[in-house]
């Protein structure tokens, strides 16, 4: 029974106090805070005790924190980043969309759903949380690892994919015949992303280095751009998040933009959580009747079962190996914030019923909590589905042969930014230099730069025999992947390798475990990083 409703300030006052609590729990039993300011505003709200209710004030707040995502989601597209997403990314991420989504759509149809709706139901079940992988790749320090990288890659796609989508379905709602439709919406476009193109060629860029001088003007001009423009294409019918998502594409090759993007930040958190919170108020659980709730555990299904499957098998086919192919699929299994707007653009637009939004909130909140466990037991199940997963492997008949004729002096395996340049380094000194990398397209860059390269994983037992170690001096590991590291000392050990043996390592306690591993030298690139930058400043120690 509610309690009665209260006054708007008391109301967002109970609503943040509630969520701070909340959050405090979230970190405690180490979950996603966005779960649980969702059932902060279900607990709140008609479903719960009543004492909040959805009013038109926090309505605002919540379109503006989703303004200012999509602004800043715009902000990050600059051209270099879409040119640097992988084709192995992007193919993956269309046939994962693909199939997602039509799992999603066929699911919905079977329960009894439009063809809108069902639409709705599978685009929204086909996105992945951006703001979820990141904060689960990044506490694991696993983003810059292949997997994190296939994993932003594919996010960045699927970003994509759902603005063209808003886009269309915002363009298209409430007008006459197709034909009629498209003419307008292209002309209206053409109109718009002239004007802004002429805006941001020759008047943002004064603006903004006049605006620079003062920090705070800089903020709340980025703030007001994105409302703007967020304003002008919802008056054009092209719907606020194109607008807002456009005004950051405009500033994304600023010099500004970092600047702009970190100070937003905070604000956009801020403003997201009344989005949340809004958006559990305003859910009734207890409308879902039997129908609807086998169809929400049929998506759940969907998302953590079909959706990884979906994403690992693509990236197999693709070149890439069994077990990094697997991890993405694995941080890939929720459902999306984005997929949350989504449903709350189709509520306004009159394409789907509370109920529908309903159901996929429940997803969310539901996928979202089991992919921060399936994330921490993501390698070991990894490493379980690299078995079967490998009768799938593309082989790289040219990375074969071209090691069996050549005869390295140095194999370095892991060819980022610290181990291409030891590859530099050992090639201007005369060595010869085997590079070993899961990154296919990375190998062919290298490839065509004239070094001989190998596909290959330091953890995969074999390695050592497929590795022409004849004249081999020194095994370079640059991974610090304490778990990679000691199974390649293992393995080369094992093999009889006499050579020398170097890993790399960030943390104190797994130095000793690699040198009694075997392994000769435990390099520390970010230590040596700052004693190297040290003594160029101070000069080298008395």
């Amino acid at each position: 029974m509610a309690v009665g409703a209260i006054g708007l300030f008391h109301e967002a006052a109970f609503l943040l106090l509630a969520a701070t609590l909340a959050g405090l729990l979230a970190i405690r039993l180490r979950q996603p805070l966005v779960t649980f300011f969702i059932a902060v505003g279900i607990a709140a709200g008609p479903s719960g005790i009543g004492v909040v209710e959805a009013t038109e004030q926090l309505e605002l707040l919540a379109t503006i924190g989703v303004a200012l995502l999509l602004f800043v989601v715009g902000l990050k597209l600059d051209v270099r980043l879409v040119r640097a997403i992988g084709r192995g990314a992007v193919g993956a991420a269309l046939v994962q969309l693909a199939l997602s989504g039509g799992g999603g759509y066929a699911l919905g149809l079977a329960f009894g759903l439009g063809a809108l709706e069902a639409f709705y139901l599978g685009l929204g079940l086909a996105l992945s949380s951006t703001v979820i992988v990141i904060k689960l790749l990044s506490d694991r320090d696993e983003i810059d690892q292949l997997h994190g990288r296939l994993a932003v890659g594919i996010l960045i796609v699927q970003d994509l994919v759902v603005i063209a989508a808003i886009i269309v379905l915002t363009a298209v709602a409430g007008r006459g015949g197709l034909a009629s439709e498209l003419v307008e919406v292209l002309l209206e476009g053409i109109l718009f992303l002239g004007v802004l193109a002429a805006v941001t060629r020759w008047v943002l860029p004064p603006l903004l280095h006049r605006l620079a001088h003062a920090q705070e003007l800089l903020v709340l001009f980025a703030v007001a751009w994105a409302l703007s423009l967020a304003a002008v294409a919802d008056l054009l019918g092209l719907s606020k998040e194109v607008g807002a998502f456009l005004a950051g594409v405009a500033l994304a090759s600023s010099t500004y933009r970092e600047a702009i993007g970190g100070r937003l930040t905070s604000v956009r958190d801020f403003l997201l959580l009344f989005f949340f919170l809004n958006l559990g108020a305003a859910l009734d659980i207890g409308s879902l009747d039997a129908r609807l709730a086998a169809l929400a555990l049929a998506s759940v299904a969907l998302v953590l079962l079909l959706k990884p499957a979906v994403t690992t098998v693509p990236l197999v086919l693709l070149g890439y190996q069994p077990r990094p192919s697997a991890r993405t699929g694995i941080v890939l299994a929720q459902v999306s914030e984005f997929s949350l707007i989504l449903a709350s653009l189709g509520l306004s637009l009159g394409h789907v019923d509370q109920e529908l939004a309903t159901v996929l909130a429940v997803v969310a909140v539901v996928t979202i909590t089991v992919s921060s466990y399936l994330a921490a037991a993501a390698d070991g199940i990894a490493w379980r589905l690299s078995r079967p997963l490998s009768r799938l492997e593309r082989r790289d008949a040219q990375g074969e042969s071209a090691h069996e004729r050549f005869r390295p002096e140095v194999v370095v395996i892991g060819l980022g930014r610290y181990g291409g340049g030891i590859v530099e380094h050992a090639r201007s000194h005369g060595h010869a230099v085997l590079g070993v990398d899961l990154d296919p397209h990375r190998l062919e860059r290298l490839r065509a730069r004239g070094l001989e390269v190998l596909y290959g994983d330091a953890e995969d037992p074999d390695l050592p025999d497929r590795l022409p170690l004849e004249h081999v001096r020194w095994v370079i590991s640059t991974l610090r992947r304490p778990q990679a590291d000691l199974a390649l000392v293992r393995a080369l050990r094992r093999h009889g390798f006499e050579g020398g043996i170097a890993v790399a390592a960030h943390q104190q306690e797994d130095l000793d475990t690699l040198a009694e591993a075997g392994a000769d030298e435990v390099l520390t690139p970010f230590v040596s990083a700052a004693a190297a930058a040290a003594e160029r400043v101070f000069g080298p120690r008395g």
